[in-house]
């Protein structure tokens, strides 16, 4: 099937949560099969999909956002809430009612749902034709030749030295200006209400020299901006097969960093334990690499950090706060918050609302506690806060929150900031959007000759607590 297909997004926000996009790419080419893909939750997940796409380009698989034409469906998965996985099962139904419509058409579940729920999905669901695990899209080829001869493909293998180094993505949500890059895979970090260390294995770091590699192919093609993806990039490191030589994150970053002056260099997720003075430094030191930390806080009390096993408490988080700010003044720290975790009293509640005070954070991604099968604290712990007060209190937090940001953007009226111009606003075609150093998005009318892809001084002239809005000014 041969099809011009184009880039859908459904979401623009650059976070640790996002919703469902449908996947295509701006080239015309000549493919056998076409296949359409969503995916759910973190940047990973969304890196994963453009590792998918390369592997099923070179079997003839080209992407279509026209589901009705589509040979395969392929949905890539998040199992951090419930809310995400019954989404899921949501879209597997509307799935099968395309399969009933068109005979021969194969649906897979991919990600970290299919690693989680695995024979279910097959024995239960009977919605899907293949179930493959973060570590096993290599084997999608022969799965899904099984699954054309009438077999049931399933992968859910987690391995210790998959990285995908050598795949090259295809950057199919491709604006053509900002790309991710995964410079790990898996997690160590065994905190209580967490699924991925069972969803995604072991910590493993990938060869930087391909990581800088990827950087310098993306710049050369016109890409500005490169955010480096793992889920605990601060705990990267490296060593030759000689062990001569050790990366660390610090030095992978200013590795990046050097690709050119001109690429942005942004990083996700940080844990607090993790991150160092030289990471620290470097964002100091490199004008390229963003002045914007997300770390996570999950809750303000000790006593609950101890219960989520984060493995640090209230006033060592808030001195790590006050040590970025001092090393680096204009950084803008963003974080993510869990409501209602489990025995959590009021007064802890307050503990996180004040701990918002004194962070500062120009950003947050809120929710409240959901428990995950499997974890640690379903094994352990009862969840026994009221969904209503979990509701109550997340709804608290959501209003600190706004606040924070709202007040974080105000101080930024009357400056000056460099934006990368990522594409027109969602609202105007008259205008542009882009993001500064601190990963707030500007809006802000177009002028003269530039155009996507440009760097754009702007000066703020008001400001929501979600967006800066500004005027391009002549340098």
């Amino acid at each position: 099937m041969t099809e011009q297909v184009n880039v859908i997004r459904d979401t623009a926000m650059l976070g640790e949560d996002r919703q469902g996009e449908v996947y295509a790419n701006t080239q015309t080419t000549d493919f056998h099969k076409a296949f359409y893909i969503e995916s759910y939750g973190c940047q990973m997940n969304f890196s994963d999909s453009e590792i998918v796409a390369s592997i099923l380009q070179k079997e003839g698989y080209g992407p279509t956002h026209e589901i009705d034409h589509a040979d395969l469906i392929l949905i890539n998965t998040c199992s951090i809430r419930e809310k995400a996985e019954d989404t899921v099962r949501k879209r597997l139904r509307v799935f099968d009612k395309v399969k009933q419509k068109n005979p021969g058409t194969l649906v897979g579940v991919l990600g970290c749902m299919a690693e989680r729920l695995k024979e279910k999905f097959l024995e239960e669901e009977r919605l899907v034709d293949l179930v493959v695990g973060p570590d096993a899209y290599r084997d999608l080829p022969t799965l899904i030749s099984s699954a054309e001869d009438g077999d049931k493909g399933i992968n859910v293998f987690l391995s210790r030295e998959e990285t995908y180094a050598d795949i090259a993505p295809v950057r199919l949500d491709s604006n053509g200006v900002t790309a991710f890059i995964s410079i790990m895979r898996g997690c160590d970090n065994m905190c209580s209400f967490c699924v991925v260390p069972f969803t995604r294995g072991r910590e493993r770091s990938r060869d930087p020299f391909s990581i800088v590699a990827e950087a310098t192919d993306l710049y050369q093609r016109g890409y500005k901006e490169v955010t480096l993806l793992g889920q605990n990039v601060d705990s990267y490191k490296w060593a030759s097969p000689d062990g001569d030589h050790e990366i660390s994150f610090a030095k992978l970053l200013t590795m990046v960093a050097e690709v050119h002056p001109d690429l942005r260099v942004r990083f996700s997720t940080s844990h607090p334990k993790d991150i160092t003075d030289d990471v620290l430094y470097a964002i100091r030191d490199y004008e390229n690499i963003c002045k914007y930390i997300h770390l996570p806080v999950q809750s303000g009390n000790s006593r609950v950090l101890e219960l989520m096993n984060r493995t640090y408490d209230r006033e060592w988080y808030i001195n790590k706060v006050n040590r970025i700010y001092e090393i680096v003044p204009d950084c803008a720290i963003s974080s993510d918050m869990i409501a209602g975790f489990c025995s959590e009293t009021d007064a802890e509640h307050e503990d996180t609302l004040t701990i918002m005070d004194i962070a500062q954070y120009s950003m947050s991604y809120m929710f409240y506690y959901s428990e995950r099968p499997g974890t640690l604290a379903a094994k352990k712990y009862e969840d026994d806060i009221p969904l209503k007060v979990k509701k109550k209190r997340l709804s608290e937090i959501i209003v600190k929150q706004n606040e924070l940001s709202l007040n974080h953007n105000q101080k930024d009226i009357g400056k000056t900031f460099s934006v990368l111009i990522e594409g027109d606003s969602k609202k105007s075609d008259l205008d542009f959007k882009g993001r500064n150093t601190q990963n707030k998005m500007i809006v802000f009318p177009k002028k003269g000759h530039y155009k996507t892809g440009d760097y754009v001084n702007v000066t703020v002239t008001e400001a929501t607590s979600a967006t800066l809005i500004g005027n391009i000014v002549e340098a």
